[in-house]
């Protein structure tokens, strides 16, 4: 009887070693995997253009809220090359844009006038759901934009909070989101952070 139970501990210690925490998905495993990686992770980079710019670029909401914050100047001038249709707008810096932007401006400024400005970061607030089909799983998740810097705060103020539902694949290792060119059919973690829509 002894030597029995003995075995069976052993047997069940064996059976649980072989297994690993990423084998079972959990909401914790999928917070952790989508936090982690290299698509949430990424930034958000404003792309900044200056000289001659379209009247449809001048007017959109970012240079509205650039220029409402006394960081941008435009003048009217003749549309060129590929800048089309008009009204065409001369955008400049202003003292105060050149303060805001001064570390993301290249040295080369007079010369190149693109530019990208990291603006924000996204925040993973929670994991809401997690629906599984064999090896394959649908987990929905809560997030947010975090400005990380001055021109993020004005560009990102009040954008609230996204719902987003990313793939996962079981593998022999243990689960793993879906990134990248994958022809599967669960949707990229990238498909689901532009797909996704404001929570309520």
């Amino acid at each position: 009887m002894r030597n029995s139970a003995a075995a069976l501990t052993i047997s069940l210690l064996l059976s649980c070693a072989a297994c690993s925490p990423r084998d079972f998905l959990t909401r914790r495993l999928a917070f952790d995997l989508i936090a982690g990686s290299d698509t949430f992770k990424a930034q958000q980079q404003f792309w900044m253009r200056t000289g001659v710019v379209s009247n449809k670029e001048y007017t959109s909401p970012e240079y509205l809220v650039l220029a409402h914050h006394g960081w941008i100047n435009g003048s009217g001038t003749p549309c060129t090359g590929n800048t089309a249709p008009p009204p065409c707008w001369d955008v400049t810096l202003t003292p105060l844009g050149v303060d805001a932007l001064r570390d993301w401006v290249p040295a080369n400024a007079a010369t190149s006038q693109y530019f990208g400005v990291p603006v924000a970061r996204r925040e993973l607030l929670a994991v809401s759901g997690i629906t599984k089909n064999g090896n394959r799983a649908d987990v929905d998740f809560r997030w947010k934009w975090v400005a990380l810097n001055e021109v993020g705060e004005a560009l990102y103020t009040g954008s609230g909070e996204y719902n987003s539902t990313a793939g996962f694949m079981h593998y022999d290792d243990g689960w793993r989101v879906i990134e990248g060119s994958n022809p599967r059919s669960n949707q990229l973690l990238d498909d689901a952070l532009k797909n996704a829509e404001p929570a309520r």
